[in-house]
């Protein structure tokens, strides 16, 4: 991937960074954690309802209303997230 959740700033960047995302899973999904889309969905479901953690382990502050960066990178952990 060359772009990072922390790159997407609006709709047209979130749009390219999923096709990015379909790309990469594409050419090198078997190197994902959840390659297949039920893992996958039930990983982003599991990395939303723990991102706060996540944030704290950053030093970053979660989000009050997502933005478009919070979602691009619950989409890239989902890829890796158990």
């Amino acid at each position: 991937m060359t772009m990072s959740p922390d790159q997407v700033g609006s709709r047209e960047d979130l749009a390219s960074f999923v096709r990015l995302l379909h790309r990469d899973c594409a050419e090198d999904g078997d190197a994902w954690e959840n390659g297949d889309l039920a893992g996958f969905l039930e990983a982003l479901a599991a990395w939303i309802d723990d991102a706060g953690g996540w944030y704290r382990n950053a030093c970053r502050e979660l989000p009050a209303d997502a933005d478009w960066s919070f979602f691009a990178r619950a989409l890239r952990a989902a890829t890796v997230y158990e």
